[in-house]
């Protein structure tokens, strides 16, 4: 069980189970909370072997150390926080991946997770993550030839690769919403619950690559499924970009934990960012992550519960 402390009390959590308990009960001194991101997610490197044209990642080669990611994940659980989630670019394409899970299980308490399109997954890869890998998000936009024409890959294959990986993880489905895949949510929902996946994280699509963001009408028809689907009580956990919830009843146990206090991105050049799309970020360097992420919280603008 980790503990981590701020300015909604106390946070307990297990990253075997997935279960938080927050003792907001407890008011918990300024000086003792917990100094780091409650959640980072590490881009190990630029490279995929897909080319969806709303990918956000840079296009240029970069690849993670192994020691410097596995030293950041060693600082961040000592200053409270608990996930990392590995992504890329494609993280299946870092040749140090099953070592540096093995690592950043055994040496902290984080829960990991990694974020994938599935492809490269084989019994022998989901042999090596076992018991150090916690929870695993697939990449999921539309069904059938719509998913065929925007990843380039087999959409029976991807089903497969789906049901293999949440027969052996706690599993998810991520899907950028916008015009092509707005009216295949039920699709894409009934693909996740039947193949054992638990949640669906909807990412309305943001500008990148020279495409626009998603209209506002295509947001407005995400929060209506949603409500539909609440209403309907579907099995899945239902998850919404932050920010982008409007009128959707959502709960937010911690509500003080706001901005860099409860999410940063590090990109695969060691670059320490508000979110994965921002412009503006700090190198981590030698320093350590909380000296930069200190640097960064200076930099942007104050918000509620910040570091100052």
């Amino acid at each position: 069980m980790k503990v981590r402390y701020g300015p909604d009390g106390m946070h307990v959590f297990d990253r075997r189970t997935g279960m938080n308990i927050v003792i907001d009960e407890v008011t918990v001194d300024r000086a003792q909370w917990s100094a780091a991101p409650r959640q980072v997610s590490i881009a190990l490197t630029n490279a995929c072997d897909l080319a969806c044209r709303f990918c956000y990642a840079p296009k240029y080669h970069s690849v993670a150390s192994l020691d410097s990611v596995s030293a950041w994940v060693e600082e961040l659980d000592a200053g409270g926080c608990l996930g990392v989630g590995f992504g890329g670019g494609e993280p299946t394409l870092y040749r140090d991946l099953p070592r540096l899970c093995r690592r950043a299980c055994e040496r902290t308490n984080l829960a990991i997770s990694l974020t994938t399109h599935a492809h490269r997954f084989t019994p022998r890869l989901i042999g090596e993550l076992d018991g150090v890998v916690h929870f695993i998000r697939v990449s999921v936009d539309g069904t059938g030839v719509t998913y065929e024409r925007i990843r380039g890959r087999s959409y029976d294959d991807l089903c497969g690769k789906l049901e293999l990986i949440a027969a052996s993880f706690p599993t998810g489905v991520n899907c950028v919403v916008n015009e092509a895949t707005i009216g295949e949510l039920d699709a894409v929902a009934d693909l996740a619950a039947s193949s054992g996946a638990v949640e669906l994280l909807l990412l309305p699509q943001l500008a990148a690559g020279g495409l626009p963001g998603a209209d506002p009408s295509v947001i407005a028809q995400m929060l209506d499924w949603v409500n539909l689907y609440i209403a309907g009580r579907g099995s899945l956990m239902i998850t919404v970009a932050a920010g982008l919830t409007g009128d959707v009843r959502v709960a937010d146990p911690l509500p003080g934990e706001l901005g860099l206090r409860s999410y940063a991105h590090v990109d695969a050049t060691g670059t320490l960012r508000p979110t994965s799309f921002s412009d503006h970020g700090v190198a981590i360097g030698d320093r350590g992550f909380l000296a930069a992420l200190a640097e960064l919280a200076e930099s942007i603008e104050p918000f509620e519960g910040g570091f100052k």
